[in-house]
């Protein structure tokens, strides 16, 4: 497992199935260490370049068919018979490569960037299978893919004279995020609507709508609890308040226990009122 890690590319599968790959990220390997003539016919490359060419191979070989190799020393007989086992991938992977060619549209995809994508790949399997795939091709391919609707955009870009694929792509992925960006601003507010109010006015008008609200309870409060309770005078006789502001009289509900003491301070008076009258009867 630590062999795997340490890898350059990855390593070759038993069954080949990524052949083609492996053996070009090994050609380009060889040759970035100065050693790409060990793979090729009639080299003249020393033994200690040999040594480290068959290192950098059997290095990058899964361990089952790193075994199935252990007595060749030779660099390029190694390459020759990894060659020959696997490099009938060509056959298998080219007539796959060529279907998805033909049947790749445009119009089959949500974004620009997913068609590119899936465009390079075809073409990168084609191109290590030998196949040529040029620039006017693929321009032709995603022109001639365009969905129904779109044709008069797709005689624009005809008419512009596009000499390389890249050149287009880019010009497609610029009109796709412009054309989006539109569609977010024209979703945010409808046409013909008012903006909504900024966050921080919003709740500043909040603020200042409570503070008032909180000033006018407390002079409602103050007035209403102004003379309460029995007395006479400017006010009137009776329970009740005055309220300051009009002087109109204001109903204070009153409990079950504040009739009770008020009965019991009226029977006093009373009390005392006789007793009074009695003791002026007596002195005549």
């Amino acid at each position: 497992m630590s062999n795997l890690v340490n890898l350059d590319f990855t390593a070759l599968k038993v069954f080949g199935e990524n052949y083609l790959q492996w053996a070009l990220d090994a050609k380009i390997s060889l040759r970035a260490k100065g050693l790409g003539e060990c793979i090729n016919e009639g080299n003249n490359a020393t033994e200690k370049e040999n040594s480290r060419a068959i290192m950098i191979i059997r290095h990058h070989l899964m361990e089952s068919l790193k075994e199935q190799y252990l007595t060749i020393e030779n660099p390029l007989e190694l390459w020759t018979e990894l060659n020959r086992r696997y490099d009938h991938q060509r056959t298998v992977i080219l007539p796959k490569a060529i279907y998805d060619w033909t049947h790749l549209r445009i119009q089959d995809y949500k974004t620009v960037d997913e068609y590119n994508s899936a465009l390079f790949k075809i073409v990168s399997k084609m191109k290590l299978c030998g196949e040529i795939v040029t620039d006017k091709q693929m321009l032709e391919k995603t022109f001639s893919t365009f969905h129904a609707s779109n044709v008069l955009l797709q005689q624009q870009y005809r008419e512009k004279g596009f000499k390389t694929y890249g050149e287009f792509i880019s010009c497609l992925l610029l009109a796709e995020q412009n054309n989006e960006l539109l569609m977010r601003n024209s979703e945010m507010r409808p046409p013909g609507s008012k903006p909504l109010p900024e966050a921080h006015n919003a709740s500043k008008e909040t603020k200042e709508d409570k503070e008032a609200n909180h000033v006018q309870s407390d002079n409602h409060g103050r007035s209403a609890s102004f003379g309460r309770g029995r007395g006479r005078g400017r006010r009137g006789r009776g329970r009740g308040a005055m309220d300051v502001g009009n002087g109109l009289p204001m109903t204070v509900q009153t409990s079950p226990l504040m009739d009770e003491v008020e009965a019991g301070t009226v029977a006093i008076f009373l009390s005392h009122k006789t007793q009074q009258t009695q003791c002026a009867t007596d002195v005549e």
